[in-house]
């Protein structure tokens, strides 16, 4: 799958536009519909399965300074109540950095994307008003496309990181649901 082929998908499906829409309609500076929402319709896409499943968050980050963490969390309620076929995790990513053990702050949302534990998890997507969607994929879509879970640099550069990685992957159980999937402790 190419990323025009990606795109084309992430077009197609019907709840991924409806999202992208409501995160537009939200107005938030440098927001992506991100992580597990985006890898997850991947692989199940690949794997034959409904491309998306109410069981799958929808991870959208953003980055502004002036919204605290607080406001955020009221933002996250307020979207749950008004769209509440959709399990919503909403993070402001000027703030996540206090939120993780030794993490600089992020500079902007993408910047947090390309942190995030996972190379199959550090993916966003940004719609616009006129329907373009935009990719942003730090490792490219290889490992994602292989079923490859292995830990971004960033989780490898220390021990502390690394057990963080180790311990969502014994949560996630991603092999369960995708026996494709190979986990990797390390490049």
């Amino acid at each position: 799958m190419t990323e025009t082929e990606l795109k084309a998908l992430l077009h197609d499906t019907t709840e991924i536009v409806a999202i992208l829409n409501i995160i537009n309609r939200l107005g938030l500076a440098d927001a992506w519909l991100a992580a597990g929402t985006i890898r997850n319709l991947i692989w199940n896409y690949l794997s034959g399965l409904p491309l998306f499943d109410q069981q799958t968050d929808v991870d959208v980050v953003f980055f502004d300074k002036m919204i605290s963490y607080e406001k955020t969390k009221e933002l996250e309620a307020s979207l749950q109540a008004a769209y509440p076929t959709y399990d919503w995790e909403l993070k402001n990513q000027a703030h996540m950095h206090l939120h993780n053990p030794n993490t600089q702050p992020y500079l902007s949302a993408c910047d947090a994307i390309a942190r995030f534990p996972e190379r199959c998890t550090a993916i966003g997507i940004k719609g616009s008003a006129d329907g373009e969607i935009t990719l942003f994929t730090p490792y490219g879509l290889s490992d994602i496309l292989a079923f490859i879970v292995r830990p971004t640099p960033y989780f490898i550069a220390n021990q502390e990181k690394l057990s963080i990685y180790q311990a969502r992957l014994a949560k996630k159980n991603w092999q369960e649901k995708w026996p494709k999937v190979t986990i990797l402790q390390g490049n």
